[in-house]
């Protein structure tokens, strides 16, 4: 039988160390998605990740996958490819543009995770300020991007989509070079997969995600780095 913490009206999550190894790192269910339960959530290293149908659900995985900065692998292509290519890269032009095209996204599993309640609650957390975006352009025609919440000098990864060749590893170069600007030190990405083991990302022990992540929510991330613009290569 699974135990599982419900959460009631107060922002309360129970501790990571406390997930589930079956499913890995299942913590808790119910609450909301208001704009302050997420952040609170993002703060201490748990994300809703949930169906349609399903009540919401909260996570905190161990191992926990994250890309540091200075881990980010540019391959020899990659960087030709951001010489040469004609695409822009934008933040925060289109933010509902990137969440509804990654909703889209097909999985191995039926369905999406990116339900409507989630696009509108990170929507919402978009207007206020903590979740943004990165967009590619092809001649006016949204062709990838990815976004993520912001809790503090650290980029919480969500999801990513591309309709062109590299439109994805683009948006990733150019969010990298951003955060740098920050002193920012690492991404989390909440799970490895082999897409992003090809960017460097490699995993962790919850305990050691936390501790960093701690630091990092210590600090805070400049926000005139998201001010929407077409961002220009470094």
């Amino acid at each position: 039988m699974i135990e599982l913490f419900q959460l009631d009206k107060s922002l309360h999550f129970p501790s990571p160390a406390h997930a589930l190894t079956d499913p890995p790192g299942l913590l808790a269910f119910g609450g909301d998605l208001s704009v302050n339960r997420l952040l609170h959530a993002y703060q201490q290293g748990i994300f809703p990740w949930f169906s349609v149908n399903e009540p919401i659900l909260w996570w905190s995985p161990n191992p926990r996958g994250i890309l540091p900065l200075d881990n980010f692998s540019v391959s020899k292509s990659l960087r030709k490819f951001v010489r040469k290519t004609s695409l822009r890269v934008t933040v925060n032009k289109r933010f509902d543009g990137v969440i509804y095209a990654c909703a889209k996204v097909k999985r191995q599993s039926s369905g999406t995770w990116i339900t409507d309640e989630m696009i509108n609650a990170y929507i919402e957390l978009h207007r206020c300020g903590h979740a943004h975006s990165i967009e590619v352009w092809d001649d006016g025609e949204l062709v990838g991007g990815l976004y993520g919440v912001i809790p503090g000098n650290v980029f919480c990864g969500e999801s990513m989509f591309h309709y062109a060749t590299n439109a994805s590893k683009l948006a990733m170069f150019y969010l990298v070079e951003l955060l740098r600007q920050n002193g920012c030190e690492f991404i989390d990405c909440q799970l490895q997969n082999d897409h992003l083991a090809s960017l460097g990302c490699i995993e962790i022990p919850r305990a050691e995600f936390l501790n960093k992540l701690k630091e990092a929510v210590k600090q805070p991330m400049d926000q005139s780095l998201w001010l929407p613009r077409e961002l220009t290569q470094p």
